[in-house]
């Protein structure tokens, strides 16, 4: 039986581990070749460690253990040049061009206040114009294959306002500008575009010091660990769980990205335990 992406050719962002790898992976299990990038290095901004080479490579291994081909390469989404010829390299390779999963995005706190002007703007760079450099990059591709599915990821916060995140939050809610115009703008052309909405996803981006300290500040250091926050995080959903697993954010992405969702476009889809119903 033919995998729901079967044929096809995915463009993950942020690929080294998190939601990209199990973006890649899961699309890879249906049927797709994957062509994957990241930064693989740190944002001076970010309060914790990002990904690397090694996870990177990673992410090939469970490609290629699936016995799909990638092409995985570092590349700043912030870069649009950089960005381009590591998609560009990627199609030369593989041959075409079906989905875009514009996953790669960053995360840091501070009152809007409090907050300076160079983690506000590497806020922008990657969470929004990243996104955009992603998809500018692929229309040309899309467009060559017949047609495609754009998914692009934002969050519950780019439906909410969410305090300690104004800037994570304005970037979020412009990525749903940008996917509701480019789905517009594309739509002559069956190119779809959709915009996912995790809540608290177990990834490293929220299990770190730094997020902890965020939502566990009246806690001593030693009693800040996953176990105890479990309950805190539990509390901003309606579904009685602390947070979702990347693959039910992959799962979202691959039924947007299959034909089951072939004249789906334009829709903000929240993965997110009920928290926006609150």
């Amino acid at each position: 039986m033919a995998g729901r992406v079967e044929g096809k050719v995915a463009f993950v962002t942020g690929a080294a581990r998190g939601q990209g790898r199990s973006h890649a992976i899961r699309l890879a299990a249906e049927g797709a070749d994957i062509i994957a990038v990241d930064l693989c290095g740190q944002v001076a901004t970010v309060p914790y460690a990002m990904a690397t080479p090694a996870d990177l490579a990673g992410t090939v291994k469970e490609v290629e253990a699936l016995d799909r081909r990638i092409v995985a390469s570092q590349a700043d989404v912030r870069d649009f040049g950089a960005l381009k010829a590591a998609l560009d390299d990627g199609v030369a390779q593989l041959g075409r061009l079906d989905i875009v999963s514009a996953n790669a995005g960053i995360f840091s706190f501070a009152t809007l206040e409090e907050l300076d002007d160079p983690t506000w703007q590497a806020m922008i760079d990657v969470n929004l114009t990243g996104v955009w450099h992603t998809a500018k990059a692929a229309i040309p591709h899309l467009r060559a294959a017949g047609g495609g599915s754009m998914i692009l990821t934002s969050s519950t916060a780019g439906l909410q306002a969410i305090e300690h995140l104004g800037h994570y939050t304005s970037a979020k809610h412009g990525v749903v500008g940008l996917m509701r115009t480019l789905a517009r703008e594309l739509a002559p052309d069956l190119i779809r575009v959709n915009s996912v909405h995790p809540c608290t996803v177990d990834t490293d981006m929220i299990h770190n010091s730094a997020s902890y300290e965020l939502f566990a500040s009246d806690l001593p250091v030693a009693e800040r660990t996953k176990e105890v926050l479990a309950p805190r995080f539990q509390s901003l959903n309606v579904l009685p769980i602390p947070w979702i697993e990347p693959v039910d954010v992959s799962n979202a992405v691959l039924w947007l990205a299959s034909d089951e969702a072939r004249y789906v476009t334009g829709v903000t889809l929240p993965i997110d335990a009920g928290l926006l119903t609150k």
